[in-house]
């Protein structure tokens, strides 16, 4: 029995546990996560299974920003046992502020989760080109004002 932020009490199967060896920037003793669903959304909740509290909203960043692109590091490859592309998927940690309108992504910082193995790791990226808040739904705005 796994308590949870969003969902109260549930059973889960061990299998679907994800680890974090490392943690998560910020909760390094947070190790175990499992990836919920939320309410028919494009959205998930990682969870902490060891703390109820700390839970991220998360979605594939692809929905919303389909030339989102980086390259993942020869050593994270390894530690993930990632052989080929379809072996990890791509999840980003989503900020509310007030409304779901001012939600923004972080793109700086993807979560990369491996498929079969359910290990995953928060990959910081050293790139200018992506921050940590990224609105999550300028580019629906910016279509509307085009046409």
């Amino acid at each position: 029995m796994i308590s949870t932020k969003f969902h109260g009490e549930i059973t889960t199967a061990e299998q679907t546990m994800i680890t974090f060896k490392q943690g998560i920037p910020g909760f390094v003793d947070q190790q175990s996560f499992i990836l919920l669903p939320y309410e028919n959304t494009p959205f998930s909740i990682l969870q902490s299974v060891q703390e109820a509290a700390i839970a991220f909203i998360t979605v594939d960043p692809f929905l919303y920003f389909p030339t989102y692109e980086f390259s993942i590091p020869d050593h994270v490859l390894k530690q993930l046992h990632i052989e080929q592309q379809h072996d990890v998927f791509v999840q980003v940690i989503v900020t509310l502020q007030q409304s779901l309108e001012t939600a923004t992504a972080n793109l700086q910082a993807p979560v990369l989760i491996h498929r079969t193995r359910n290990e995953g790791l928060q990959l910081v990226l050293h790139d200018d080109h992506y921050s940590p808040r990224h609105l999550l739904f300028h580019h629906e705005k910016e279509t509307e004002k085009g046409v």
